[in-house]
């Protein structure tokens, strides 16, 4: 149990247990466990609840929103948007639309943490993060000026171009293309290092769930923001750890790619601590590099991920501040990560 949650894993746990008619079980264990599945049940409902009254004031703002990650993963990966846990609900809308959406919001009782003023003052934080006073409930708008960590911003006309709408409780949600959630999943991964098991095992069931998905498609997506590594490592990462061949069509690159299978394997070396052992910052500071695509473009990445500042670097107060900001990001990034833990 401990491990299922550092991994964020509980849902596939109970779900896999629940097959096995929990044989061998002790009693206590499945109680903790199904009492933890009718609390993440609970509150899957109760975010859709939101997710709808959200997306249908939005349409009637004029603003377009797709909704990313968690749920739709889950739905993909598990064919259940409450299997998979989460804790939010992550939104993209396109970056000129942020003001309106950060007030729509306000309207409908949530509490902003990046305040108006910021906004105005053209500073991107990582995400657009609102709460709801009183609850666990939080809401993340990003656009495509919040995604850092794609190594070469985003097209977001064309991911609106090519969304499609999957079911939730009956209702359509508008999402983006399968491959473009899939690709989006592969960085998110790579973002954080691939550190729980949660990422690596949504890639596997996308991959073994969807025989659809257009490969040639996948990597172009990929090929649009320089992502082609990080995608070979989530391939290469399913197939390692959990026994999911990388597509036909994937093979050749995927497995001559010899620094992606160098970075499974550092992977797998502290994917067991869950988290709990982030890699100190020149370990770090070549992951990206290499995530990058090394040379060059891995240096560009770097660069690009040093020196764009979030909300933990802003200066209060100070409008004009943006090149002292990006100077001292570097060094908060050092005091924060330098030994590891």
């Amino acid at each position: 149990m401990e491990l299922a949650e550092g991994h964020r894993v509980v849902g596939v746990l109970a779900s896999r247990l629940k097959e096995m008619k929990f044989s061998g079980v002790p009693a206590g264990a499945r109680e903790k466990l199904q009492n933890r599945m009718r609390a993440q049940h609970l509150f899957s409902l109760s975010m859709t609840a939101d997710l709808f009254r959200i997306l249908e004031i939005f349409a009637k703002t004029g603003i377009e929103a797709l909704l990313l990650k968690g749920p739709v993963v889950s739905v993909l990966a598990y064919g259940d948007p409450a299997i998979r846990s989460y804790v939010d609900l992550d939104l993209l809308v396109r970056h000129e639309a942020v003001l309106e959406a950060s007030r729509v919001m306000a309207g409908l009782g949530w509490e902003a943490g990046v305040p108006e003023a910021a906004i105005l003052a053209g500073k991107i934080p990582g995400e657009y993060l609102f709460s709801r006073p009183g609850t666990k409930q939080m809401i993340e708008l990003h656009t495509e000026k919040t995604f850092r960590y794609y190594p070469r911003p985003m097209r977001v006309n064309d991911l609106f171009a090519r969304q499609r709408r999957i079911v939730f409780d009956g209702r359509e949600v508008p999402t983006l293309s399968l491959e473009d959630e899939f690709v989006l999943n592969c960085i998110h991964g790579a973002k954080h290092f691939w550190e729980r098991l949660m990422w690596s095992a949504d890639v596997a069931a996308m991959v073994a769930r969807h025989p659809e998905i257009d490969w040639k498609r996948t990597r172009e997506a990929a090929a649009d923001v320089a992502a082609e590594r990080m995608l070979r490592v989530a391939l290469l990462l399913s197939e390692s750890l959990l026994c999911v061949p990388v597509p036909l069509d994937m093979q050749s690159s995927s497995h001559s790619d010899a620094t992606a299978r160098d970075l499974v394997r550092q992977i797998l070396t502290w994917m067991p601590y869950a988290g709990y052992n982030a890699p100190p910052l020149a370990q770090r500071a070549m992951f990206r590099w290499k995530m990058g695509g090394g040379g060059a473009s891995g240096t560009a990445y770097l660069m690009r991920l040093s020196l764009s500042t979030t909300e933990d670097d802003w200066t209060e107060g100070q409008q004009g501040s943006r090149l002292l900001e990006m100077a001292r990001r570097p060094i908060r990034l050092m005091r924060k990560y330098g030994q590891g833990s």
